[in-house]
C-alpha cells in the first residue's frame, strides 16, 4: 500500500513535470514569435515599403526561428535528461514540436495584417494583433497556472510590448 502511494506520487510528479515542460515550451514559443516577428516585420515595414521583401523576411524569419527554437528545446531537454538519467527522454521530441508549432502560430499573427491590409494599416494592424496576442496569451497563462488573469495578461503585454517596441524603434533608426 505504501509502495503504491509512493509510485502514484512519483507518477503524478512526472506527469506534472511533463505538463510544466509543455506549458513552458508553448508559452515561450508563442510569446517569442509574437515579439520577434512583430519587431522584425514592423521594423522592416517602416524601413522599406517593398511588400515582397517584407513577406520574404517575415516567412524566412518565422521558419528559421521556429526550427531553431524547436531544435534548441530538443537539445536543452536532452541535456537535462542526460544529466539526470532518471528522467525519461520520451517527451523531448514532443516539447520540441510544441515549441516549433507555438512559434509558427505566434509568428503568423503579426504577419497576417501585413498581408491583408495596405501599408500603414498593415503596420498598425500587426502591432495591434501582436499586443492583443500577448494579452490573450498572458490571460490564458493566468488561467492555466491559477493566478490573477488580468495581472498575468498585463505582465505579458508589458514585457512583450517593450521588446516589440525596441524592434520598431530600430526600424525607424535604420530606415533605408
Amino acid at each position: 500500500m505504501l509502495l503504491d502511494s509512493i509510485l502514484e506520487l512519483e507518477y503524478n510528479l512526472d506527469v506534472r513535470k511533463i505538463q510544466d515542460e509543455y506549458l513552458r515550451s508553448s508559452l515561450f514559443g508563442f510569446e517569442d514569435a509574437l515579439v520577434s516577428t512583430t519587431g522584425m516585420v514592423v521594423g522592416i515595414s517602416i524601413g522599406t515599403s517593398n511588400l515582397k521583401f517584407i513577406l520574404l523576411a517575415a516567412f524566412v524569419t518565422i521558419a528559421v526561428e521556429a526550427v531553431s527554437m524547436g531544435a534548441g528545446e530538443f537539445l536543452s531537454d536532452e541535456a537535462v535528461h542526460e544529466l539526470d538519467r532518471k528522467l525519461g527522454k520520451d517527451n523531448t521530441l514532443i516539447s520540441a514540436t510544441v515549441m516549433f508549432t507555438s512559434y509558427i502560430l505566434g509568428g503568423l499573427i503579426p504577419v497576417l495584417p501585413i498581408i491583408l491590409l495596405p501599408a500603414l494599416q498593415g503596420i498598425i494592424g500587426s502591432i495591434t494583433a501582436a499586443f492583443i496576442g500577448l494579452f490573450v496569451l498572458g490571460f490564458i497563462k493566468g488561467k492555466i497556472v491559477n493566478v490573477n488573469r488580468i495581472r498575468s495578461a498585463v505582465e505579458m503585454l508589458t514585457i512583450g510590448g517593450i521588446a516589440t517596441v525596441i524592434g520598431i524603434v530600430v526600424g525607424f533608426i535604420l530606415k533605408i
